[in-house]
């Protein structure tokens, strides 16, 4: 696959080596959604700590997807397609890269210098970043039109979503290969075809996190009061359908006679919380380590792991049963029922 060329991007993951940099806990979810989709993966840890931890990461996840059906094979079946390394030069045959690391630029800019120094110049280089523009990021590649966003969520493997992100410079046709790739993945994949710091759900996400905040430092609300009425409200349509759907469906005059009133008071404040700031100060990580908004035990942290990981199956598959096209499925088994037979 060259940029130049016209050659059609329809090769499928079993012709298509991966590479993966960073194997933190995100690195090694889609490592393994990679692997579970049929792809050649190697994976490459800058932290020396993660060549360790990596393998039996991945290993655990393929056999939890295997247990919970999401994959047909045993891990060690797609463990034979995983090499995990810290030779930037194995990636001399990858077609797709991407980078999952800090949200540093320079570090980024230091492992983007070396991932170009191993692969081909039709390879394309994708970011998991989800606060640094792709404009910004590609500025620092010597080839930018190849350079593209792969925004996913945790756990990767598990999950539906995937934002893939033109920036500037970026070839737009290698944004549609990515998004017919990405169905292999089993993801409903959103394109982005304009750079913005956030793309689209962390705009929306991070809109309702500062509320949040604003309510409950301004004592409307407490901490775990703000996250029931997520739970039970958003919480319970938002698997089903997106924020213009539910208003279609509840009525579209009504939200707009609130937001005429409603608007003009939510918080606007461009600084950081101070509830998080003095967290995160504090050395609060959350579950990872037992201190966050909540109060946890090491047990109880290592239980809502384990909670959330059981919740990420489960929500799969009540998901599956309500695809983005379910009314027009429907729609079309009306009318072959109603067609009378001859």
């Amino acid at each position: 696959m060259t940029t130049e060329s016209n050659e059609p991007f329809s090769t499928g993951p079993a012709q298509v080596t991966a590479g993966v940099v960073g194997l933190g806990l995100m690195g090694c979810s889609i490592a393994t959604c990679l692997l579970m989709a049929g792809h050649p993966v190697v994976a490459v840890a800058p932290i020396p700590s993660d060549l360790e931890t990596a393998e039996p990461r991945v290993r655990e996840h393929l056999r939890k997807s295997f247990d919970e059906g999401l994959c047909p094979e045993q891990p060690d079946f797609y463990l034979k397609n995983l090499t995990v390394t810290d030779d930037y030069g194995l990636l001399q045959n990858a077609r797709l890269v991407i980078e999952c690391t800090l949200e540093d630029l320079s570090i980024k800019k230091q492992v983007y210098q070396k991932i170009e120094a191993a692969v081909s110049p039709q390879t394309v280089i994708t970011s998991n970043t989800s606060a640094i523009p792709i404009s910004v990021l590609q500025q620092q590649t010597a080839r930018p039109e190849r350079f593209l966003g792969l925004h996913w969520a945790e756990p990767s493997h598990t999950t539906r979503f995937l934002e893939i992100i033109c920036g500037d410079a970026s070839d737009q046709r290698l944004a549609e290969w990515l998004y017919e790739l990405s169905h292999h993945w089993g993801k409903e994949p959103t394109l982005v075809r304009k750079d913005i710091r956030g793309f689209i759900t962390n705009r929306l996400m991070y809109a309702l996190y500062r509320e949040a905040f604003y309510l409950v430092e301004n004592g409307y609300a407490s901490i775990d009061d703000v996250d029931r009425a997520c739970r039970n409200n958003a919480g319970y349509w938002m698997t089903l359908v997106g924020i213009f759907r539910w208003m279609d469906l509840t009525g579209v005059p009504a939200y707009h006679a609130v937001m005429k009133d409603l608007f003009p008071t939510l918080n606007t404040s461009t600084e950081v919380p101070k509830l998080i700031d003095d967290l995160v100060k504090s050395g609060g990580k959350g579950v990872q380590n037992a201190h966050g908004f909540y109060d946890y035990t090491p047990e109880e942290a290592h239980l809502w792991r384990e909670t959330f990981e059981e919740f990420s199956y489960e929500i799969r598959r009540l998901a599956l049963k309500y695809p983005v096209d379910v009314v027009k499925k429907k729609v079309a088994a009306r009318k072959e029922s109603d067609t009378p037979t001859r």
